[in-house]
């Protein structure tokens, strides 16, 4: 079975619009392009392992591969974006609106977070790691343990 994915739209939110079909990916062997889906039952997972694929075996038609191209400074700069963008929805008055509104904008946020983490071929599971090794742990207590404290924090 071949990968059929399309999640390049223009304004439409990164996982919308144009979608003509996902396929269900898992993660892609480094240098290698998947060629089976799988059943992960994890949109997120999904998305993660089709940008894998994107970076793998590059589209010219592809929204994400032009980020990979353009680089840390448009990818960072549209992580930076979407996240204003998601405040500003959050804030909205009308709250049916803004929350479909900010269920839109958390979305093309995560999609370009996992494109960051795709650039920089950091995979899901190392971040649900991270997390789970967190789990359970006070926020406040995880914070004051780290040795590698950020000033800005």
């Amino acid at each position: 079975m071949f990968i059929v994915v399309t999640i390049e739209t223009g304004w439409q939110p990164a996982l919308a619009g144009s979608v003509e079909r996902i396929t269900r990916v898992g993660p892609v062997p480094r240098n290698r392009c998947p060629m089976s889906a799988s059943e992960t039952n994890s949109i997120l997972a999904d998305l993660m392992g089709v940008i894998e694929q994107r970076k793998a075996c590059p589209s010219a038609n592809s929204y994400t591969n032009s980020l990979f191209a353009a680089g840390l400074g448009k990818i960072g700069a549209k992580i930076r974006e979407e996240a204003d963008e998601v405040i500003e929805a959050a804030g909205m008055t009308d709250v049916q609106a803004g929350r479909d509104h900010l269920i839109h904008e958390c979305a093309d946020l995560i999609y370009h977070l996992f494109v960051l983490m795709g650039d920089r071929e950091i995979r899901l599971a190392e971040v649900e790691a991270e997390l789970a090794r967190r789990f359970g742990i006070s926020g406040l207590d995880e914070k004051a343990a780290r040795t590698d404290r950020d000033p800005h924090e």
